[in-house]
C-alpha cells in the first residue's frame, strides 16, 4: 500500500476516535511487518464496506425527510413497482465490493500464512541474502510463558527479546491445555496446543518494549499470563543475552517439572542452561521421566505395532489418571486412561489370535494412540 493511500486509509477512522478514547491503539499502529500489513487490511476492508454502508445510511435518512407526510411536493406514485436503473446499482455496487474483499482477503491469506516464511523486513526492504533467522521456542504453561533460545541455550520465563529487522522464528506449543500467542505490535495471535506444534514467522521494526500476552481463556490464572517482549539492535539483544547467561540458572527436567505447575503471577526468570532435548520432551507430552513420547508411539503404530511385547508399555502410556475401575482391578487402584472402562474386554485377556490376525497391532495401543491426543489436560 502507497504511503498516500495508507494515510488517507488512517485518516478515515478518525472520525470514531472520539469514541475510542480509551482504546489502546497498537493494533492499528504496530511495530512490525506483519501486524501492519494486517493492520492495513483492516483498514481497506472498512473502507470498501464503507462505501456501501454510509450511502445506506445517509438514502434512509434523506427518504425518511424528503418523503415525510408534509413534504407536499415529494412525487407520489403508487403504481410504481420496478426500476431497472435502480436494480442495476443496489446489486452492481454491492457484488463490485465483494469481489474486492474477496480477491483481498484470498491474496492476504496467503501471503500472511503465519508458517509462510518471510521475504521481507519491510514494505521498502527484502531480507539480505543469508540472514539466519532467530529461533524462538515458546511453551505455554499454566499460567506463565517460557521461551527457549535454542541458538544461544537459554531459556527465559515471562520475557523474551529479539533484534530489529531480524526475522524470527516461533516454534509454539502448549504443555497442558490450549492456548494462544499474541503480541499485538508484533503479529497476529497463534493457537498453543499440547502435543502439537505451531508456527508463525515475523520481524520488529522498531526498537521499544511490547505486550505480550494469552488470547485464549485457559483457567483462573489466564488474566495474568502475561509478559514483555523487548524489541533491541544487535548490540542491546547481545547484552540481554550476556545478562541471562550471567543471572541465570540451570533449567533441566526436574526444574521444568517444578516450573510447569500452575502458579500466578510468575515473575521472570532467567536459564542460563537447558537440558538437552527439554522443548521435544514438552512437545511430545513425556517431559516426565519413564513417559512415552509421542512421536515414538507414532512410530510405533507407522510400523504395525508391538505385538505381544506392548503390553510392556501400558505403564508408560499413563498421561492422566481416571475414575476407579473397581470391577477389573479391585478398590483403590486408579483407571488408566488408557485402558478398556468397566464393563468391557481388557486388551490381558484378549486371545493372542485377535493380536495378530487382521490389525497386526494390539487393541491396547490404538486406544494409546486415541487417548494420547486428548491427554494432556489440566484436571
Amino acid at each position: 500500500m502507497s504511503p498516500i493511500v495508507r494515510r488517507l486509509c488512517q485518516l478515515s477512522i478518525l472520525l470514531i476516535l472520539p469514541f475510542m478514547a480509551g482504546c489502546d491503539l497498537v493494533v492499528m499502529s504496530p511495530s512490525g511487518d506483519i501486524a501492519q500489513q494486517q493492520a492495513d487490511l483492516i483498514v481497506v476492508s472498512t473502507v470498501l464496506m464503507l462505501l456501501i454502508i454510509v450511502p445506506v445510511l445517509f438514502l434512509t435518512l434523506y427518504f425518511a425527510w424528503h418523503y415525510r407526510h408534509s413534504n407536499t411536493k415529494a412525487k407520489y406514485d403508487p403504481e410504481w413497482h420496478h426500476s431497472t436503473r435502480l436494480e442495476v446499482v443496489i446489486w452492481s455496487a454491492p457484488l463490485a465490493i465483494i469481489i474486492a474483499l474477496g480477491a483481498i482477503t484470498w491474496i492476504s491469506t496467503h501471503k500472511l500464512d503465519p508458517f509462510r516464511p518471510l521475504d521481507r523486513i519491510d514494505a521498502e526492504r527484502t531480507i539480505p541474502e543469508g540472514t539466519k533467522p532467530l529461533e524462538v521456542e515458546v511453551v505455554a504453561l499454566d499460567w506463565k510463558w517460557l521461551f527457549f533460545y535454542p541458538e544461544y541455550g537459554v531459556a527465559t520465563v515471562n520475557e523474551m527479546a529479539a533484534p530489529v529487522d531480524r526475522p524470527i522464528t516461533f516454534k509454539i506449543t502448549s504443555s497442558s491445555v490450549m492456548n494462544s500467542f499474541y503480541i499485538p505490535a508484533l503479529a497476529g495471535m497463534i493457537y498453543a496446543m499440547p502435543g502439537m506444534e505451531t508456527k508463525l514467522h515475523a520481524v520488529i521494526n522498531k526498537e521499544g518494549v511490547f505486550d505480550g500476552l494469552s488470547s485464549n481463556y485457559s483457567g483462573p490464572g489466564f488474566s495474568h499470563m502475561r509478559f514483555k517482549f523487548h524489541s533491541l539492535n544487535e548490540q542491546g539483544f547481545d547484552g540481554w543475552i550476556a545478562q541471562v547467561k550471567q543471572n541465570g540458572t540451570a533449567l533441566n527436567r526436574d526444574a521444568y517439572l517444578k516450573l510447569e505447575k500452575p502458579s500466578e503471577k510468575e515473575p521472570v526468570r532467567y536459564y542460563a542452561t537447558v537440558e538437552d532435548g527439554l522443548y521435544r520432551a514438552i512437545l511430545n507430552v513425556c517431559a516426565t521421566p519413564g513417559k512415552m513420547c509421542m512421536d515414538e508411539m507414532m512410530h510405533i503404530d507407522m510400523m504395525g505395532g508391538a505385538g505381544l511385547e506392548s503390553h510392556e508399555n501400558r505403564d508408560r502410556l499413563k498421561y492422566d489418571g481416571g475414575p476407579i475401575d473397581i470391577n477389573l482391578r479391585g478398590h483403590g487402584e486408579e483407571h488408566s486412561a488408557v485402558e478398556p472402562a468397566a464393563g468391557s474386554q481388557s486388551t490381558k485377556n484378549m486371545p493372542a489370535e485377535g493380536m495378530s490376525h487382521g490389525n497386526h497391532s494390539m487393541q491396547g495401543t490404538d486406544m494409546a494412540k486415541g487417548d494420547a491426543s486428548e491427554a494432556p489436560k489440566t484436571n
